[in-house]
């Protein structure tokens, strides 16, 4: 009976993991997922607090940087469990040492580091506009990344974050290229018209 209590309380033991959702079925895809969408998140994260730290940063650019953090804090220690899960180790060395080019030619949206140097340089006004286009690019990266998710997965918790981050980013891009069309727009610099009076 020992014996018996001892297989059961092992059982007890690995059933949260065994029926935990994360821990189904997995493929070397939803693997390859969360190893590249975590450095990528990093970054987005990492841009964010750059702008942010900005004085006089306009208020509608710093509500959407602090909006992907929010968003995106989260979502990468969802998939770093997953990895954990999976027995799979995350080594961001490995994973950020790939050789990612301009924002103009990288493939995957990733900044490289004249990027960052540059939105880290540039005053409030010109990091409004360097961060919109910058992280236009970086979103675009990451929905493509999540329909090659979608379309080669089998987790359910992959899939579904995947759709998450294509629903998510594709109406964050809708929304940072209507400010970066206002901020280009407005005589005088890059800087958003804040002051309009609210409707009475």
């Amino acid at each position: 009976s020992c014996g018996t209590a001892t297989k059961e309380d092992r059982g007890a033991a690995q059933s949260p993991a065994a029926t935990a959702g994360s821990t189904a079925d997995h493929n070397t895809d939803d693997v390859m997922f969360a190893q590249l969408m975590i450095p990528h998140h990093q970054q987005a994260i990492e841009m964010a607090d750059i702008v942010l730290a900005k004085d006089g940063l306009d208020p509608a650019v710093a509500e959407l940087a602090q909006q992907i953090k929010d968003a995106q804090g989260p979502e990468m220690e969802r998939m770093l469990g997953w990895l954990d899960d999976w027995g799979v180790e995350y080594e961001p060395d490995d994973m950020g040492g790939m050789d990612h080019g301009s924002m103009d030619d990288s493939g995957d949206g990733m900044m490289s580091e004249e990027d960052m140097a540059t939105l880290e340089e540039a005053d409030a006004t010109q990091a409004s506009r360097i961060f919109l286009e910058q992280m236009i690019v970086h979103h675009d990266g990451a929905v493509d990344m999540a329909r090659t998710a979608l379309e080669d997965g089998q987790n359910q918790d992959v899939l579904d974050l995947a759709q998450q981050v294509i629903d998510d980013q594709t109406a964050e891009i809708s929304t940072m290229q209507d400010l970066l069309n206002e901020l280009r727009s407005t005589p005088g610099g890059p800087t958003l018209d804040t002051t309009r009076p609210a409707p009475a």
